[in-house]
């Protein structure tokens, strides 16, 4: 146990520092303080002494320069077992400090708030920061209190240890300490690493979630981030780690549209898909692609939610559902079963970067977020499609993009008809889309075929054929694209290429 005889206490948001003032001032703590935070104090009426008292020195550089002097950090650094230490302090006259209170200047909001560059630099705190890590570092003799979430826990401890700290009370805070500094300077990293980027990877996330499980019960799993920054969840149980691997490739494969799209997803992939200016007959489309994976699946849509549509989805036993809007009266007949997850969307998401953690290090790239626009198709073929061909080619392979490689994707009139997942060779994956298209009642003449990587054989394209398939979208870049463009153009195929390819792994 430490007893707290002298604090130093200097923050920048001061509307929660009042009770602990004034339990220190019960205790007969000696109070030094800077700035707005001395004058704060002063006018509670509790004696506080000024830094400037200390270091002999006003404020100066505008404030940029308050509390950077060894009459402080020797106060706070001294080992009070070392007799050295105490040697020092005594002959330049420097107080030991026991307690450090600390609120570090907003960065990230004023990051946020799109301030100027100027003021986003005069954010960035060297006074608070250096006084955190120095008392974290002297953790045995001093109590660091390093943000305001942790104010309430000291003053509870004060309260009940009379003015006293425990050692792994005191151990506690240090880790929190360094943890505010890690997070504080990898923002500050960020900010300045915009334009000739060094290469450092730097994540740091207080935010976080505990989830019931990981992918399986025995695994631990937790959720990293404010996801209430993107999404309010309105109704249901506990969102687990399956349902946020679901939801995220939901809201990536929907951004991809902008009329009215409904989309079903199972671990990750659109078993269902659609577009229609109709939310009902979007969602009844996307619906009859695969209704019986849709059993249990994840729902994405970008349109609001009416009683109408409301009512047909709640025949269907599914986990989440997410959308931009929901009528009140479509809430109470969604509302029904308590166990299901509705989620109103509150803004797109906006993530430029992936990252994977793989072997002994991490994976980082660059998300995918290219698609080709109809002006940018190449006609590999001698016949060209027509309109409605170019619309379904390009619904086509804004899904597959978002399926498991390596997929193919069977599409018609802005519906996804089939799709092959995760299949060892393209072939088998065409087969795979034909055969579930024919289970589930779909004529395939007319169709488009969407590939998100080259045909190595026009083996593909022969099988598409058969079928009635009779437009073909590809990235293009096979050594022999040839055989399969002369086939296409025997049986009066149309065929585009896009030059980019969409592995999803």
């Amino acid at each position: 146990m430490k007893q707290i005889k002298s604090a130093l206490i200097s923050v920048f948001h001061k509307e929660n520092i009042d009770k602990i003032v004034k339990k220190l001032d019960e205790l007969g703590v000696t109070i030094y303080s800077t700035g707005g935070t001395y004058k704060y104090i002063e006018e509670m009426g509790i004696s506080v002494k000024s830094v400037e008292s200390l270091t002999t020195y006003p404020s100066i550089l505008g404030g940029r320069v308050k509390t950077l002097h060894p009459a402080v950090f020797g106060g706070i650094l001294s080992r009070r077992e070392q007799n050295q230490d105490r040697e020092d302090c005594s002959e330049y006259d420097i107080p030991e400090i026991d307690l450090v209170i600390v609120d570090l200047y907003p960065f990230e909001k004023t990051v946020a708030s799109e301030a100027s560059h100027e003021e986003i630099i005069e954010k960035i705190d060297i006074g608070g920061i250096s006084l955190i890590r120095a008392a974290a570092k002297n953790y045995n003799d001093v109590t660091v209190v390093p943000s305001v979430e942790y104010q309430d826990q000291l003053e509870d401890w004060l309260e009940k240890q009379n003015g006293a700290v425990r050692q792994e009370q005191r151990k506690y805070l240090a880790a929190a300490a360094f943890e505010v500094s890690s997070r504080y300077d990898s923002a500050i990293f960020e900010y300045f690493n915009q334009e000739e980027k060094i290469d450092s990877l730097r994540i740091s996330e207080k935010e976080s979630h505990e989830l019931r499980y990981g992918e399986n019960p025995h695994q631990n799993g937790r959720f990293y981030g404010d996801w209430q920054e993107i999404m309010e969840q309105l109704h249901g149980k506990a969102i687990s780690y399956n349902n946020i691997v679901d939801i995220d490739a939901g809201m990536h494969l929907i951004q991809e549209f902008e009329g009215t799209a409904f989309a079903v997803l199972k671990h990750t992939n659109a078993c269902g898909l659609a577009q229609h200016d109709d939310i009902v007959t979007a969602w009844k489309m996307a619906l009859a692609g695969d209704p019986v994976s849709a059993f249990g699946g994840v729902l994405v849509t970008n349109a609001k939610v009416n009683k109408a549509v409301a009512e047909e989805i709640n025949k269907l036993f599914f986990e989440v559902l997410v959308a931009p809007y929901f009528d009140d009266d479509a809430l109470a007949v969604l509302k029904q079963k308590k166990n299901r997850i509705l989620l109103k969307q509150k803004k797109e998401l906006q993530s430029k970067s992936q990252i994977k953690s793989m072997l002994n290090g991490y994976l980082q790239q660059d998300r995918d977020d290219k698609m080709v626009a109809p002006d940018q198709l190449e006609v590999a073929t001698k016949k060209a499609p027509d309109a409605s061909q170019v619309s379904d080619l390009i619904f086509g392979m804004k899904a597959v993009k978002h399926t498991k490689s390596n997929a193919i994707v069977l599409a018609k009139d802005n519906q996804l008809i089939a799709s092959g997942v995760g299949q060892t060779s393209r072939v088998d994956a065409l087969k795979q889309a034909i055969e579930k298209a024919h289970r589930f009642g779909f004529d395939l003449n007319g169709a488009i075929m969407a590939s998100d990587a080259f045909f190595p054989f026009a083996d593909s394209v022969e099988l598409a054929h058969k079928e009635g398939i009779t437009s073909v979208i590809q990235p293009g870049g096979s050594k022999r694209d040839q055989d399969s463009i002369d086939y296409c153009d025997k049986q009066q195929m149309t065929m585009v290429f896009t030059g980019m390819r969409h592995f999803k792994h």
